[in-house]
């Protein structure tokens, strides 16, 4: 097959919006119910006559379904082509990959930003405070409705790795294998601090409007580019951000003023002013308090081995990265050690770089090798 017509055959994607009647709400943690709930999902490769070589993909904070097929508002390609297609780790010609955007999410799935039934207009802040564990019962409707009793594999890095331990700890018997990339057992006070600085950069903003901005016309641009700008700083080591940029100037000299005279603060600029396109400010607020509730062990009294005592027929693939300190590879091991207490199947791996926490979405080899290999010592079923 020559190159050309391997992308023409993997760009054909499926998927869509899958809605819910009002007799299937989605029922929170918190309490409440989401009626008429609506997952946004995309769908790679093709699923076998047995059903048995579906992977869910579970994306980040500012992720969404179009993991490997080019985005539509902002024309780039998917944020895990490097993973995703035939050949690559997660093989489309091997397993049918399913992505979804998480409830709370801005790429179609029920948010903030979608319409309320009662009213006719955006939720808005009405919206119910969702948690991981909600997240993961609106994807189990989803295979239900898909017909997909077993995953072959649930894969997710930083939130996406979060949402992979909270599908093995509640439904154990929907997958066989389980991996859990660049992520925690639960959210630490640094995380929270650094979320809420991002979340009251987007209130103090004049145009957030009290979370009622999308019904007054206006949207909290500047605010949300500033939680974007702090967040990714966390996303880098201070080695790639050495690498990358160091103390290099934007032009010859200094301006003697507030601009950007520094490349790393033009860069971090950049990444605001790109997010801001593509990513509502509500469901930011809502994603990261998700993220700060996260917290497997208090699930279940505080013991982290419990929380996978049911899960001992999962196969685990943890992984971490050297230069994370967002999730440093201590918490990964953390994981580990709970996952041994409570006779679960765990495999580890530190990925040696310099790339920081966002490493599993760029070029690195071994951590693809890595997850290729663990998926394929799987079941044989995918052949």
């Amino acid at each position: 097959m020559s190159d050309g017509e391997t992308a023409a055959r993997f760009i054909e994607t499926q998927g869509g919006v899958m809605r819910f009647p009002a007799d299937k709400p989605l029922r929170l943690d918190s309490g409440a119910t989401i009626t008429g709930l609506e997952v946004a999902y995309n769908t790679y490769g093709r699923l076998d006559a047995a059903r048995s070589n579906a992977v869910l993909v579970c994306h980040a904070l500012s992720g969404d379904q179009h993991a490997a097929s080019r985005h539509p508002m902002t024309g780039k390609p998917g944020w895990w082509d490097r993973v995703i297609g035939p050949g690559l780790p997660l093989d489309t010609e091997r397993y049918f990959v399913i992505s979804t955007n998480v409830v709370g999410g801005c790429q179609g799935s029920t948010g903030p930003s979608s319409t309320d039934p009662a009213t006719g207009e955006p939720y808005g802040l009405t919206f119910p405070v969702v948690t991981v564990a909600d997240m993961v019962r609106a994807q189990v409707m989803l295979l239900d409705a898909l017909g997909i009793e077993k995953l072959y594999a649930a894969v997710g890095g930083s939130m996406g790795g979060m949402q992979v331990l909270q599908l093995a700890s509640d439904y154990p018997e929907r997958l066989s294998s389980a991996v859990c990339i660049g992520a925690a057992a639960r959210h630490s006070a640094q995380n929270i601090a650094f979320h809420e600085v991002g979340r009251q950069a987007i209130m103090a903003d004049p145009d957030w409007r009290g979370g009622d901005y999308a019904r007054q016309g206006v949207r909290p641009e500047k605010g949300l580019g500033v939680a974007r700008m702090a967040a990714h700083i966390t996303y880098l080591s201070e080695a790639a951000l050495q690498r990358k940029f160091g103390r290099e100037l934007q032009r010859d000299g200094l301006s003697w003023g507030f601009d950007a005279d520094f490349q790393v603060e033009s860069y971090l600029r950049h990444q605001g002013a790109a997010f801001v396109d593509r990513f509502d400010a509500n469901s930011y607020l809502y994603i990261t308090r998700a993220l700060d509730y996260f917290d497997l062990a208090a699930q279940h009294g505080g013991n982290l081995a419990e929380a996978f005592r049911r899960s001992r027929d999962v196969r685990f693939f943890v992984c971490s990265f050297s230069s994370d300190w967002l999730y440093p590879t201590p918490e990964s091991r953390q994981i580990v050690r709970a996952l041994n207490a409570a006779g679960a199947r765990a495999s580890f791996v530190e990925i040696e770089t310099d790339k920081g926490h966002d490493a599993f979405f760029l070029d690195e080899p071994v951590f693809h090798a890595a997850l290729a290999g663990f998926l394929r010592s799987g079941t044989r079923g995918c052949e």
